[in-house]
């Protein structure tokens, strides 16, 4: 499986992306805008886990992010159940070398539509800290629509933050 976007492409991670996985990851500035379960520092052996464990999934739903035919980041989302069914949580990242070039908006574009018909979804979300902007631009232009602010729900590298919530639903 292979989801094109200009200049780049969102496809299964691979052992061979271990090297870059792990340098890209490894870099605090990326962290600190992701969950507590991303490490840091990130190691080969945490890249070699992470690509083992995400082809495990049945269906994959986390999927590395190439430009230009390098390693960029990582998409995915969390399939959520019980009276939830039909929604998923997003998560992305991209690696610090290619921020600001508009590679998140397009991946997410397509990684969204890709999942609303994949995973026959009616909503997608996603929780952003309150202090990284350019991650809120970017929902924005993927057509993601602020629902509200979640104050002093997060707690990221021992400071109390507010998360905004994001979404985007596709009438079925």
């Amino acid at each position: 499986m292979k989801i094109a976007f200009a200049g780049g492409e969102i496809r299964p991670w691979t052992l061979a992306d271990v090297p870059d996985l792990a340098s890209l990851a490894d870099n605090r500035n990326v962290w600190r805008n992701l969950r507590d379960r991303f490490p840091n520092p990130y190691t080969k052996g945490d890249a070699r886990e992470w690509v083992r464990g995400v082809n495990r999934q049945s269906p994959i739903a986390h999927l590395a992010i190439a430009w230009d035919g390098a390693l960029a980041g990582g998409i995915g989302i969390l399939l959520q159940e019980d009276v939830h069914q039909g929604t998923a949580e997003i998560g992305y990242w991209l690696g610090e070398p290619f921020w600001g070039q508009g590679i998140m908006t397009a991946a997410l574009s397509a990684f969204s539509d890709f999942a609303f018909e994949a995973f026959k979804l009616r909503r997608l979300y996603a929780q952003v800290l309150h202090w990284n902007p350019a991650s809120m631009r970017v929902l924005e232009k993927a057509g993601y629509v602020l629902e509200g602010r979640m104050r002093c729900s997060a707690i990221k590298d021992g400071q109390v933050a507010d998360e905004l919530l994001y979404a985007r639903i596709q009438v079925l």
